[in-house]
């Protein structure tokens, strides 16, 4: 592989900082209380902002959760928002990213990607190809989002049982759901990078007239090839930019609602176009088929070598592009109170319409459609005796074809139906909270017309202690059962850009996951944080076992073996006295997780551990931070992978608020790899061939009115 020399030679003596997050973050607890015992506590400690979660079911606020969450908002998300959904939420504690280029970037929650970690808008499943491939983007603008909230961990079963990583729910304001203060709403944002060249823009816009309530909105974004940190050397070439890492995409909505006192009920067509290109992608390869369990690529195949070092010079009409187009059209409605015991019924439904082609010399090699539609009914009821809850169901329906030369996916068609109930109880300083969920799935392939069905009943239990005011210790325990894709079912055939070829069993069975939680978080006074640990024991994990390597490509067979996720994640701030007119602040931040199969072997694609300390100042309208962030090595490979040297990265912000004739606006400027590292994810099927950016500079500015 690429730069295989660079790798071994970074490797040593790194793997020891896996060692130092839950020490690091001992000590730091112990520092911080020993310092608030010796210090007397002021007589009003200043509480963390309260934060609502909308994806919890019942509304409830950050601090009520039993499981972990992270709620990224308001001038936060303003400057962490990246071009993809996976590189906004990768500095969130437990989140790490996929990284296939610039153009797809899928969160990893937990050491889990994939269909085991659900995106929904607003609560609406999202239907695109991401969970199939990590080659495929998700089907979501960042820089559109008004709150993306992340909920570690399968207890979420309100939206799904099969996302035992977490669930990723991003909040939009495409459907209005209450009229606007003003005639005219809405905001702007420019941004530039440096790094590949990239511009984007966003605007919203909502008005209203009586109870109709309209709402638009838009986002473009372009970029070139980016650069990567200095001494990364292909095949003894000198390039500064990944070939293929290009990126360009619009995305368009419009929404009309009818606003009452009482709810809402709106509709809105979205539009996303995106043309990304796909690093990495090896050549003579395609006529690589299967005798049994082992891999045979003829007399046709070119070596990946000789090939690899004739593409560097290559210009982007060499480099496969995909092509992507989706169509959502969205209805979504809320009624308050419609009779005695009710406290509100909620509707969501969708119908999509996706498709990319991944063109090879401006002509589609391979298309991929997926045609779905999705509703979800929820009754939330008044209390009764003490507890408050809903009961929901959930269906969806989903065709997914693949035509051409990579179509390694057959036709398939499935249907998909579930019903939940979730009830809380409060008890003095303590929240109870249980949920309960069915699951009926029906996977069919189409032209031999396979069926294959399955079904599964989850469960969790959670409680949170508020034992003294601004602390709490929340613990959850969930059992839940994930049917396997249509993918793992039925896949058979040539993938290039994961360089891999993949055989489904039409006889897997569903997974079972059995994840205890325990946190404790405390949100008042100059020192705040939360940590947490977990583990989840996942019977019948269905994975890619590898059989066989040809020349770089994988044959891969999705099998099952139990499997054991352990991990611990956490932040901590404490605040500093003010000097020099500043109000400062310093932190400690990181997660470590461990996946292994029942026979010992590790799993592959684990995010390594990572540590990073953090200090910020705010004064008047200004505010920044600088912080430094340690990702260990990762030596705890599956077999016929490769490690991954560890890198640490120097990160800048800084940002103004103000005002012009009452309109409030900011300016951001942000630097990440300021000291231009290489670094490799050793999340990506393609860590050597795109490595991360090198040193980026982010500037924009943003309006509301």
């Amino acid at each position: 592989m690429h730069a295989a020399a660079p790798l071994r030679a970074a490797q040593a003596g790194v793997h020891r900082q896996a060692l130092l997050l839950p020490t690091a973050l001992a000590a730091w607890l112990a520092c911080c209380s020993s310092a608030s015992a010796q210090t007397p506590p002021p007589a009003a400690p200043a509480a963390l902002p309260e934060v609502t979660v909308t994806s919890s079911g019942l509304s409830l606020g950050a601090t009520e959760m039993t499981t972990p969450v992270s709620v990224l908002e308001g001038d936060t998300l303003v400057r962490q928002r990246a071009a993809t959904l996976g590189e906004t939420l990768e500095s969130e504690p437990g989140v790490q990213a996929t990284h296939f280029g610039a153009g797809a970037s899928r969160p990893i929650v937990r050491g889990m990607d994939g269909p085991r970690v659900q995106i929904v808008s607003d609560g609406a499943e999202l239907h695109d190809a991401s969970t199939v491939s990590p080659d495929h983007a998700v089907a979501s603008e960042p820089l559109l989002a008004r709150q993306i909230e992340v909920l570690r961990g399968p207890s979420a079963l309100v939206h799904s049982a099969g996302a035992v990583g977490g669930v990723v729910n991003v909040l939009d304001g495409r459907v209005p759901t209450q009229r606007p203060a003003k005639a005219v709403e809405g905001s702007a944002e420019l941004r530039a990078a440096s790094a590949a060249g990239e511009g984007a823009a966003a605007f919203e816009l909502t008005t209203g007239a009586g109870p109709l309530v309209l709402h638009a909105e838009g986002a473009r974004r372009s970029a070139g090839d980016y650069r990567v940190g200095k001494g990364w050397s292909p095949e003894g070439s000198m390039l500064r930019r990944v070939p293929g890492s290009f990126s360009r995409g619009d995305t368009g909505s419009v929404g009309l609602s009818w606003v009452g006192d009482a709810g809402y009920l709106g509709l809105a067509f979205t539009r996303q176009t995106a043309r990304y290109g796909l690093p990495g992608h090896q050549h003579g390869l395609e006529h690589c088929h299967t005798h049994g369990s082992q891999l045979h690529c003829g007399v046709h195949a070119t070596p990946l070598v000789d090939k690899a070092e004739d593409d560097h010079d290559h210009d982007h009409s060499d480099v496969p592009v995909v092509d992507l187009l989706s169509e959502r059209v969205d209805l979504r409605g809320e009624w308050r109170r419609p009779a005695p015991g009710i406290a509100a019924l909620r509707l969501r439904a969708g119908s999509t319409d996706y498709r990319h082609d991944e063109l090879e010399g401006g002509v589609a090699a391979t298309t991929f459609r997926n045609r779905a539609h999705d509703l979800r009914l929820e009754l939330q009821h008044e209390p009764i005796a003490g507890l408050r809850g809903l009961v929901g169901v959930h269906t969806v329906q989903r065709r997914f074809r693949a035509d051409g030369e990579e179509a390694y996916v057959l036709p398939t068609e499935t249907r998909r139906t579930g019903v939940f109930w979730l009830e809380e109880y409060r008890w003095q300083q303590w929240r109870f909270e249980a949920a309960l969920r069915h699951d009926q799935q029906t996977s069919e392939e189409i032209e031999s017309r396979t069926r294959r069905s399955h079904s599964g009943t989850s469960a969790s239990l959670g409680a949170v202690w508020n034992f003294t005011p601004g602390w709490a210790l929340a613990t959850s325990w969930t059992r839940a059962h994930r049917a396997p894709t249509a993918e793992e079912l039925y896949a058979r055939g040539l993938h290039l850009a994961t360089r891999t070829y993949e055989r489904g069993d039409a006889n897997l069975r569903s997974e079972v996951s059995n994840n205890f939680d325990i946190g404790l978080r405390k949100t008042a006074g100059d020192t705040t944080f939360a940590v947490s640990a977990f583990r989840n024991r996942i019977g019948r994990y269905i994975y890619g076992r590898t059989l066989d390597v040809v020349d770089g490509l994988q044959l891969l067979q999705y099998s099952q073996q139990d499997a054991v996720f352990t991990g611990l994640e956490g932040q901590v701030r404490q605040r500093l006295n003010r000097h020099w007119g500043v109000d400062w602040g310093v932190g400690l931040f990181g997660d470590v997780v461990r996946a292994r199969l029942a026979d010992g072997s590790a799993l592959p694609r684990i995010a390594p551990a990572r540590l990073g300390v953090r200090l910020d100042g705010e004064w008047g309208a200004w505010q920044g931070q600088v912080e430094w962030v340690q990702v260990s090595s990762q030596r705890r490979v599956a077999a016929l992978e490769t490690a991954t040297p560890g890198y640490g990265m120097l990160n800048a912000g800084l940002a103004w608020r103000g005002q012009w004739q009452g309109t409030p606006w900011q300016v951001y400027l942000k630097g990440q790899n300021l000291t231009n590292r290489l670094a490799y994810a050793h999340t990506s099927y393609i860590k050597t061939d795109a490595p991360l950016r090198g040193r980026n500079l982010v500037a924009g500015v943003r309006v509301d009115f």
